[in-house]
C-alpha cells in the first residue's frame, strides 16, 4: 500500500516532468512580447501564475542557451552605469514559429487530456 509520503512525492516527479517538457514554451511565451533577461523571465512566470509555476536560475539558463544555439532567440547584453551587465533574450523569427507550433502542441494535448478526465457521463 502507498503510503502519503510516497504519493506526495510522486505527484512532485510529475509536475516537475510536466514543467521540464514545457519549459521551451513558457520560456518563448514569456518572451513574445519582447526582450528580457533572466531574472525578469523568472519573476514573469511567478507573477503571471500566481506562484502555481516556479523555475530557478539553474533551471532557466540551460533552456535559454538550448533555445539559443538552436536560434529561437537572440541575445544582447547590456551594462547599466551602475550594476552588472545583463544579457538580455529576443525572440527570432524562428522562435515565433517554434512558439507557434509547440503552443498548436499544448493545446492539442490539453483538449485531449480535458476530454479524457472528464467526468463520463451517465448512461453512455
Amino acid at each position: 500500500m502507498e503510503k502519503d509520503g510516497e504519493r506526495a512525492e510522486g505527484r512532485k516527479g510529475i509536475e516537475r516532468e510536466l514543467k521540464r517538457g514545457s519549459l521551451e514554451l513558457i520560456v518563448l511565451h514569456l518572451l513574445a512580447p519582447g526582450e528580457a533577461y533572466g531574472y525578469e523571465i523568472v519573476s514573469k512566470l511567478t507573477e503571471e501564475t500566481g506562484g502555481s509555476l516556479e523555475v530557478t536560475d539553474g533551471t532557466l539558463y540551460p533552456v535559454l542557451y538550448r533555445l539559443e544555439r538552436a536560434g529561437f532567440v537572440s541575445v544582447r547584453w547590456e551594462t547599466p552605469q551602475r550594476g552588472v551587465p545583463r544579457k538580455y533574450y529576443r525572440l527570432t523569427a524562428e522562435g515565433r514559429a517554434e512558439l507557434a507550433a509547440l503552443t498548436q502542441e499544448w493545446t492539442t494535448f490539453a483538449k485531449a487530456m480535458a476530454k479524457l478526465l472528464r467526468p463520463a457521463r451517465e448512461g453512455k
